[in-house]
């Protein structure tokens, strides 16, 4: 049976916008090249190996044989990838840092504001 390639650039192009991530940021996660990334996500009709599917997939917070169950056209697919713990606190340590840092930016130009 053919791969449907189409279905797995839809669902990466799809992951990338849920998790903001860039195609370089993919690709320094995945270790694939940004031309394989690139092909994939156009949907090129070209085969792909089982490591390359697995690596996209962990990358995007999937379970590893995700990407292949997609382009196999199996229901369900792999689903999302139980995060370990510690990589769930970072994402929120990160994630409150650059809050933190905007609302210190806003702070700033309200004193400014306020006194001028």
């Amino acid at each position: 049976m053919a791969k449907d390639w189409q279905a797995v650039a839809d669902a990466m192009n799809t992951r990338m916008e849920q998790l903001g991530l860039s195609q370089k940021e993919l690709s320094e996660r995945s270790k694939v090249s940004p031309a394989t990334l690139r092909l994939m996500q156009q949907g090129a009709a070209a085969s792909r190996s089982a490591t390359t599917l697995a690596a996209v997939s962990t990358a995007l917070g999937w379970k590893a044989d995700h990407l292949e169950d997609v382009a196999a056209g199996r229901p369900g697919g792999g689903g999302e990838a139980p995060r370990d713990l510690h990589e769930e606190v970072q994402a929120l340590r990160d994630e409150v840092a650059e809050l933190r840092t905007g609302l210190e930016g806003l702070s700033a130009k309200v004193d400014r504001l306020t006194k001028g």
